[in-house]
């Protein structure tokens, strides 16, 4: 079997590492597949790929097609976009997002898929209509989609070209089925990790000296936010319960991670945080990293992983990966979030937006090391337990063979279907 996957970016976020942990599970539980990648430029995604066996072929997207998105338009980066504004973007963008369709359409033509697996929404749009005749495509859906206000009506009208749509999370598979009106089968796949990879075992990064601080003092509780600087990430609220934390807590945070897509107003700029931070009195107690490749290193350096999505998580894949480095971790308790935490056996959780519960969890957890070790070995067998990304393969191979016996079936039925007229054309011709 050959399978095509197409990606939305070229970089690593949370939808690129889960999309890495399939690729290495189907690599090693199916040898004789060929797994090929389509991304739309060079660079961590792709080199990762390739150290996997996978090949990869680098398509080139229009600037103003990787600009385009409705996240910061209504979506969950709020709307710093404004809908005339991305209304605009998108008449712009028409023609070349069309032109480059083309493009893709001659690439799978070329690669001569036997199912296309498209990740992230862009891809799922531009899959859909560059899909090669009779090839079945699987929609891996990462977020909700009803919360995009203008890919939710696309990927609607969009979904008679999709055989099946795999969600992240029950509650994404939920939304979807609304989002969609029930024209597409969605499954449910949770996300996993690689729990050899995110162990408690291994070296720690130095958080200090990424943030140009100086080494905390002994005794010092480390408590970071890995995360993307999406918008609904939860920054500002992380900074505000800082704030709120009292300081014989002996707290020192982390903010990790950097801008990720190239999407107009769906994120962060570093120097806004910098700046939340100053206002929320916290500059001196916060440290900001950027992107760090070694994340189970960063998991490792830290006491406490938080989450503080403001918006429902679609699954939370750096909670799944903090629980299986065994840390304590706060979740926020919304949307996939709730799945995959078991709240005060191995994990905390707040509400979502809420700076001063949130406050009260990591002052909870600074003030018990032994609440933060009990939570951190549970949070651990959860992981190994749950999360494995061995079982990756099993599940999709599961979709990718009834897509195949489904298209065959399709085929059989069509074929059938093409004789009888046939049969009918002659019987007409010769009365």
């Amino acid at each position: 079997m050959k399978i095509v996957f197409v990606n939305s970016s070229g970089q690593i976020g949370g939808a690129e590492r889960v999309l890495l942990d399939l690729l290495a599970s189907l690599g090693a539980a199916e040898p004789s597949w060929t797994l090929h990648l389509v991304v739309p430029s060079e660079g961590t995604l792709a080199a990762s790929a390739r150290t996997l066996g996978v090949g990869v072929t680098a398509l080139a997207q229009p600037r103003s097609l990787s600009r385009l998105g409705d996240a910061g338009a209504g979506g969950p980066a709020g709307a710093e976009v404004g809908r005339l504004a991305l209304a605009r973007r998108m008449l712009a963008a028409s023609m070349p997002a069309a032109r480059h369709a083309l493009r893709l359409r001659r690439v799978l033509k070329c690669l001569a898929p036997d199912i296309v697996h498209a990740n992230g929404f862009k891809a799922q749009l531009l899959a859909a209509w560059s899909r090669p005749a009779c090839v079945p495509v699987a929609w891996h859906v990462h977020d909700f989609v009803s919360s995009r206000p203008v890919a939710s009506r696309l990927l609607r009208l969009s979904s008679r070209h999709c055989a099946v749509a795999v969600a992240n999370s029950l509650s994404v598979a939920g939304d979807a089925r609304r989002a969609l009106g029930g024209r597409v089968e969605v499954r449910t796949i949770h996300n996993a990790v690689d729990i050899e990879s995110f162990s408690p075992a291994g070296t720690a990064v130095d958080l200090d000296a990424l943030a140009g601080l100086p080494r905390a003092e002994e005794g010092t509780v480390r408590v970071g936010l890995v995360a993307t600087l999406a918008r609904w990430k939860g920054h500002r609220t992380f900074l505000e319960a800082l704030s709120l934390v009292p300081a014989s807590a002996r707290v020192r945070g982390y903010v990790v991670g950097g801008a990720l897509y190239e999407t107009d107003g769906s994120q962060h700029r570093l120097e806004e945080l910098r700046r939340a931070a100053r206002e929320f009195g916290v500059a001196g107690r916060v440290g900001f990293t950027g992107f760090v490749a070694d994340a189970p290193g960063v998991f490792r350096a830290l006491d406490v992983a938080v989450h503080a999505s403001t918006a429902p998580e679609p699954f939370g894949l750096v909670i799944a990966e903090a629980m299986a480095c065994g840390r304590a971790v706060v979740a926020s308790r919304a949307g996939g979030a709730r799945e995959i935490v078991t709240e005060g056996r191995d994990a905390l959780a707040h509400a979502p937006g809420d700076a001063a519960e949130l406050a009260l969890r990591i002052t909870e957890l600074a003030s018990d090391p032994g609440l933060r070790v009990s939570l951190g070995r549970r949070a651990r067998e959860t992981a190994v337990r749950r999360f494995d990304r061995a079982r990756l393969a099993a599940q999709w191979t599961r979709v990718y063979r009834a897509l195949m016996r489904g298209e065959e079936i399709s085929k059989r039925v069509n074929g059938l279907r093409n004789k009888e007229a046939g049969a009918l054309n002659d019987e007409l011709e010769a009365s």
